[in-house]
């Protein structure tokens, strides 16, 4: 533990930290409650001179985004940290919230970044319960409580209260990326449309501060010596006796969908 005996010098210390998959509230996926730790330690551990996030992900729970970057923003501010982050194949949607919990980020030429917007998908099953001659029975206390069932047809009203929930998320979101960006942030129509961009055209529009890679650009801003320090989630005993097939081929059906909406 060289870093820890005084009057000695050592060489910089930057913790990373991968953040990749889809955001949800699942402990296989990239969550609040799975990576904080991981983040804690980071942060604590040997006194590190920075934080460097190394972001792959398509998106995801806006909550749990909102939860990973509240807590990197805590651990920054309360460590006087400054945090990095590099983008790999992809940080949209929720992991360009990711992203923009950091002080800096820094993208491959072929990176895609953005999405900045908030989607609900989901599936209306009335005609063939119909066409089956299955009658579907629903009893509620509240006019709302069946809103958006996808046993039952699409209704006005229900569009209407969902269109205001994603706004409201949707509001969430711009603001934290303004609050983030700040004035890097190009006066681009298309920024919160959910739009995305690619490599550099992403530093052109304000979402990222430049072209780089981990270890290069850490040796430019911290010196050729500096240490780079891995955090990583390790699998549990019963996920890597397969356990969890199961669960891991669902998981991963739906983590591939969401890389294929970027063409990854």
């Amino acid at each position: 533990m060289l870093h820890r005996v005084p009057f000695i010098k050592t060489p910089p210390r930057v913790a990373v930290v991968r953040l990749s998959g889809v955001i949800a509230n699942n402990p296989r996926a990239l969550s609040d409650s799975g990576i904080g730790p991981l983040i804690e330690r980071a942060f604590s551990r040997g006194k590190p001179t920075a934080v460097a996030l190394v972001i792959n992900s398509p998106g995801g729970s806006p909550v749990q985004s909102s939860l990973i970057g509240a807590r990197i923003r805590r651990l920054a501010e309360e460590k006087e940290i400054p945090v990095h982050a590099f983008v790999e194949d992809v940080a949209a949607s929720g992991g360009y919230w990711l992203a923009a919990a950091a002080d800096d980020i820094y993208v491959d030429n072929c990176s895609v970044l953005g999405s900045i917007g908030v989607i609900s998908a989901g599936f209306g099953a009335h005609v063939f319960l119909n066409r089956q001659g299955i009658e579907r029975r629903v009893h509620t206390a509240g006019k709302s409580k069946s809103m958006m069932d996808p046993f039952k047809p699409e209704t006005p009203e229900d569009v209407a209260r969902l269109e205001k929930i994603l706004e409201q998320i949707h509001g969430a979101f711009i603001d934290h990326v303004k609050t983030r960006r700040g004035d890097k942030l190009a006066d681009n129509p298309d920024l919160f449309t959910g739009e995305v961009w690619i490599g550099n055209s992403a530093v052109e529009v304000g979402l990222a501060d430049g072209v780089g890679h981990l270890k290069p650009k850490l040796q430019e801003i911290y010196g050729d010596k500096v240490k780079l320090i891995p955090y990583s989630r390790k699998r549990s005993l019963f996920g890597r006796f397969g356990a969890q097939i199961v669960e891991d081929a669902v998981t991963g059906i739906e983590e591939r969908a969401a890389y294929a909406r970027f063409g990854l």
